[in-house]
This record gives C-alpha cells, structure tokens and sequence, in this order.
C-alpha cells in the first residue's frame, strides 16, 4: 500500500470519528473542501527608556539638556505573510469511493483541489521581549555615595556671673544629600575622568601606559564616563520582539485586526483591550464568468471542489501601508462539482 493510500486511511477514520453523530453511512469517505488561513509574523524593536534621575541637571552642569521622561517605543521592522491551506471543518462531505475511483480521487486530492486534511504543522510559542530597565538601573552609580556629614552649630544658655548667655556647641550628624549636590559630584567626576583620559592618552601622566595596559585603562575610564552620563542622559535598552498571528478570513469580511501595538507590552494579539490596531485587508480581485458552454446536468453522485480567488493583502497601521502582497484565498472563491463516474478508471 503506497502512502496516498495510507493517509487516506488514517485521515477517513478521523473524519469518521468526528462526524459520527451525523449518521455517515458505513464504509464513506469523508473529505473536506480546503480554507486558507494567514500567519503573520511579525518582527519588531522595543526600545525601553528610563530617564536618569539627574536629568534636570544636566544642561546646568554638562551643557546639554537631556530627555525626562521614561518612555517605550515599538518599531516593526519585519513583516512576513504566510498563507496556509487547511480542512475547513464546515465544509465536510461523505462519498462512497469503489476500488476503481479510489487511486484518482487519491491523485485528484493531491493536486490540491480536494484537501483530505489539514496542514498544519506545529508552530512554537515565540519567546517574549526581555524584561524592561527601570530606575533600579542606577543604584550605586553615584560617584561619592549618597550620604554627606553635616555639622550643625547649636546653642545653649550657660548662667554667668551677667546672667545667661549663648554657648555654641558643634554637632556632627550624617544626612542624606541633595538631588541636586549629588548631580553636581556626578558631573565633577565626569570631568575627572575626561582630563585623566586625556593625560594617558597623551602620555602627561606619571604613570607609564603601553600595549594593553593603555586600551584597558581607556577602556575602564569610558565605562565609569558612560555610567555616570546615564544618570544625567538615562538608559536605553533594545530589544527585539517576534510574534505570530493567526487570522481566518470569512467571505464577506475584507477587513481584522490583525493584532495591536501596546505601551508597555509591544505586539499583542487583536483580542488584547489596549493599544493601537494594525489591520489586514483582503480585497478579492475580479474573477470572469465560468463558460458553461456544452456542460451538461451531471445526475448521480458528485464531487464538491473549491476553486480560490485571488486576494490583494494589505498590513495598514494609522492608515500607512506596511506591507502589499497577493496569494489565493479558499473562503472567497466559489465551490463547483462533478461527476463522480469522471474519475472511473477505463
């Protein structure tokens, strides 16, 4: 028994299993006209920003204003549009198939215009975008720490032979410092850093820097210049976000949310309760009449098949063309049949 054959036998026990309570007489082949479906995956870069907590210090202190406001933004950089073709399980037929009919039907249902079943191979769930920075990024990044020594003069009444007079008493105590003295020692170390870069890079130093030893401490200094700046400039971390969506089309229906673009969440799918909608439409090209000339009225057990129509694919976000293509949808085409004495063998 060849392989179109074994097939056929496992898939018409599955179909008969599922349309059992339909009363299919014994011995029936079940098939199934074929429906397109869509997958969309779609690729796209999350930038997360978290604005540095010295950011309204920065023109004061650096010369240039920066960014104070967090924020997340979502780039789609790849779209790709995948038709499938699979069962539709509402469109399901039984027939009785002898032995001669049984190796064309066999070859007539792999040409594709009779699909006996599904096609569909299992897809894994893609993995989600990183978790994303917040303000716990700078902790620790202060240059002096975040405590300073105060001291504090009070007074006191000491009687005296004139009466009572006021005694100052020093007091030291350690209090937190100010957003804005720390801003100021982060931009002092700044240009510390800077002015030691430059004396090793020009040799006017005491210290000797040759080989790897000038790339690693070039290197160690930018870090620490880079790590300070991100209090003042904030952090940006990239991701990157791929996600696939299923869209049945229904005839009559041009237009879905294909899925949504969220804050905080980046591509979700269109049944998500926020974000923008990015959508899908198919619109189905003109088909000419069927020339029915010399067709006769077919009598006895037929054939259904489904012959596709050819749609226009458009990806439209806020109304902006992401992505244009072409391929042959199922659901929008018509259903046609024939005889079933056409596929005997002579």
């Amino acid at each position: 028994m060849n392989m179109r054959k074994i097939a056929l036998s496992a898939i018409s026990i599955a179909f008969s299993v599922a349309v059992a309570a339909q009363s299919v007489p014994n011995g029936s082949v079940i098939y199934a006209l074929p429906r397109t479906t869509v997958t969309l995956t779609v690729e796209a870069q999350y930038k997360v920003f978290t604005a540095g907590p010295y950011a309204q210090y920065a023109q004061k202190y650096l010369g240039y204003d920066a960014k104070r406001t967090s924020s997340t933004d979502c780039i789609i950089t790849d779209i790709t549009v995948t038709p499938y073709v699979e069962a539709d399980p509402a469109e399901r037929y039984a027939i009785n198939l002898s032995e001669k009919v049984s190796s064309n039907f066999l070859q007539f249902c792999s040409q594709g215009l009779i699909v006996m079943s599904d096609s569909y191979t299992g897809r894994q769930t893609p993995f989600r975008f990183a978790s994303q920075a917040g303000a716990e990024s700078f902790i620790g990044k202060a240059p002096e720490g975040n405590l300073a020594g105060a001291t504090t003069t009070l007074f006191r009444l000491v009687k005296s032979d004139t009466g009572f007079e006021k005694v100052g008493v020093q007091q030291s105590q350690v209090v937190e410092k100010s957003l804005e003295k720390k801003a100021e020692e982060a931009a002092k170390a700044i240009f510390n850093i800077r002015e030691r870069k430059t004396q090793i890079i020009t040799g006017d130093t005491d210290a000797t820097f040759s080989g790897e030893a000038l790339g690693a401490a070039v290197a160690e200094l930018n870090r620490m210049e880079e790590e300070y700046l991100s209090l003042f400039y904030g952090i940006t971390e990239t991701s990157v976000q791929k996600v696939s969506f299923d869209i049945i089309p229904k005839n009559g229906v041009n237009k879905y949310t294909a899925f949504k673009i969220a804050d905080g969440q980046g591509l979700v799918s269109a049944a998500a309760a926020q974000g923008r909608a990015v959508s899908i439409e198919l619109t189905a090209e003109n088909a000419g009449a069927v020339n029915a000339s010399g067709a006769k009225a077919s009598s006895g057990a037929v054939v259904n098949y489904r012959i596709p129509a050819v749609v226009l694919c458009r990806i439209v976000d806020s109304g902006k063309t992401l992505f244009e293509t072409r391929f042959p949808v199922y659901q929008f085409g018509q259903t046609f049949s024939f005889p079933i004495n056409t596929l005997l063998n002579k």
